[in-house]
């Protein structure tokens, strides 16, 4: 008898019972990532430096989910500490055997500059690079990059205790999906080098990390989502009373300036479907999906 219930979308994209781990998940991507998960019946430990945030989104968003199953658990960590780090994985140990999505989303921009605008002199444009903070540097580099090595190689052990085979065979691999940025793939600097380069960086470093967690003692998946302009602290400044940014795009206007093809910013919607298709694709390992509007078709 013919049974085409493979292709379902309950099927194709079930992540009831989910184990996730997002850090960043009380503001912005994190959160409209944490909470594609738990609307769907998994349970999603969402992690932040403020403990108070990640709080307030747990009980703010955790209170109305549309499965029964689903869970937002507030952990505080500061993923540029090894040591807040390991006890995020303790912590989440006690409670879990296994964890089927690490996702690393928590990142940082520390100023700009006008290198841009095209007219500076040599002697200018060499002041104005050379006065940017090392600090600065290192900072963006400690969250954006090094953040996401340590968290990954904490959480291989639970991870890989997700693996489910068939004669030697994967049936099933948990996953990691970096937060990267299409400001890692753009060739222009968007008036943030240091940010631009951590991001690349990322991007690379998700490749590293593929190559590696694909090996038969662990068998972990490892992919990259790269995001456009989405709303959140880094580009609306602020979140509101439900730890939710908004981004006035005043329709053709805006996106004339930024060259988006999509004519607006990317909404919740959009990155829930992104990742959820990466985390459940068993096929996927060590890719990069743009989700952009299409703004690396101007900004190649």
């Amino acid at each position: 008898m013919a049974d085409n219930s493979k292709f379902t979308i309950q099927n194709l994209f079930n992540v009831e019972d989910y184990v996730c781990v997002v850090s960043g998940g009380g503001t912005g991507i994190g959160l409209m990532i944490a909470q594609a998960f738990a609307n769907n019946g998994a349970k999603v430990y969402i992690c932040g430096r403020r403990t108070e945030v990640v709080e307030q989104s747990a009980k703010t968003w955790g209170a109305t989910l549309k499965h029964p199953k689903g869970q937002l658990i507030p952990m505080q960590c500061d993923i540029t500490s090894k040591e807040s780090i390991q006890q995020l994985v303790k912590e989440i140990g006690k409670n879990e055997k296994k964890v089927d999505l690490l996702v690393n989303n928590a990142g940082i921009s520390k100023g700009s500059t006008e290198v841009e605008r095209g007219d500076e002199s040599a002697k200018e444009l060499s002041e104005e690079l050379f006065g940017e903070e090392m600090k600065n540097w290192e900072d963006v580099y400690r969250t954006n990059v090094i953040g996401y090595f340590f968290m990954t190689s904490a959480f291989i052990p639970l991870l890989s205790a997700a693996v489910l085979k068939k004669e030697g065979v994967p049936q099933y691999t948990s996953s990691v999906i970096n937060i990267a940025s299409i400001s890692g793939i753009t060739r222009t600097s968007q008036h943030h080098f240091k940010y631009n380069v951590s991001k690349g960086a990322a991007i690379h470093l998700s490749t590293l990390l593929a190559q590696e967690l694909r090996r038969k003692a662990v068998q972990v998946r490892v992919n990259n989502i790269s995001p456009g302009i989405f709303p959140s602290e880094m580009t609306a400044k602020e979140s509101d009373e439900l730890n939710k940014s908004a981004i006035d795009h005043q329709g053709g206007k805006w996106a004339d300036q930024k060259g988006i093809p999509a004519g607006r910013p990317g909404r919740d919607e959009d990155m829930a479907q992104a990742i959820i298709m990466l985390a459940c694709n068993q096929y996927a390992y060590g890719q990069t999906l743009a989700i952009d509007g299409g703004y690396l078709l101007e900004h190649p």
